[in-house]
């Protein structure tokens, strides 16, 4: 019998708790920090537990690779009393390759979800260096048009200096632009806000900076005032 992707989750889960309860050790874990000034710094028994878990997770990847085990789960969203059930890689598992696929067919209804409860809201682009930009034409920031140098540095055309958090605020016509460039989507919610992450590439590395510009997911905020400043 194969395992499924929710029995792997539980047999992970259960590793992770014996691994930090100290019941799993890995005994080579000095020889594998390379640096020798490091190694004396940290605390080898903890060290261990990581190694330990991690060794684990990667066999039980090779098990989904064999097996042909999906690495989605379902999750569910609601926001202004409307809900959606949307799929997403666990992120203790790995995705195969007819996992992208999943997701991809997912986007349309999500967006159908997100333009629904977002009516009426504004929109930023969330985390964004070199806050301070007020993306009001439908081409917004990101480079777009020509770009003006003036007392607060490089201004994209198009784009007005305002006093906001790290965010930056776009139209919902740039809203629609980056929704066709994602391949698949996903959504959570906050209770005055809702965020919608467009992505692309390697499901496997979409969520780390190192992975752009292959691999990515811009996130963007969907509120009636300025956003909070926690980092989306």
């Amino acid at each position: 019998m194969t395992y499924t992707t929710e029995e792997l989750i539980e047999i992970l889960d259960r590793e992770l708790k014996a691994s930090w309860q100290g019941k799993r050790i890995v005994l080579s874990s000095r020889e594998r920090i390379n640096d020798p000034v490091v190694s004396k710094l940290l605390d080898m028994k903890q060290v261990s537990k990581v190694f330990a878990y991690q060794d684990f997770r990667n066999q039980v990847h090779q098990y989904q690779k064999q097996h042909r085990v999906s690495g989605i789960i379902w999750r569910n969203c609601q926001f202004k009393e409307q809900s959606i059930c949307f799929p997403e890689i666990y992120n203790q598992l790995i995705p195969l390759e007819e996992d992208k696929q999943v997701l991809i067919q997912a986007k349309d209804s999500v967006i159908n979800f997100w333009q629904e409860v977002t009516a009426g809201m504004n929109f930023w682009l969330a985390n964004t260096p070199g806050q301070g930009w007020e993306a009001s034409g439908a081409e917004g920031a990101s480079g777009a048009g020509e770009a003006k140098v003036g007392a607060q540095g490089l201004r994209p055309a198009g784009v007005d200096r305002v006093e906001t958090t790290h965010h930056l605020k776009i139209s919902p016509e740039y809203v629609d632009k980056l929704i066709r460039q994602a391949e698949w989507v996903e959504v959570d919610a906050a209770r005055t806000e809702i965020y919608l992450g467009l992505c692309w590439g390697n499901p496997l590395e979409y969520r780390y900076q190192w992975a752009k510009p292959k691999s990515g997911c811009d996130r963007v905020i969907a509120s009636h005032t300025i956003p909070s400043s926690i980092k989306i």
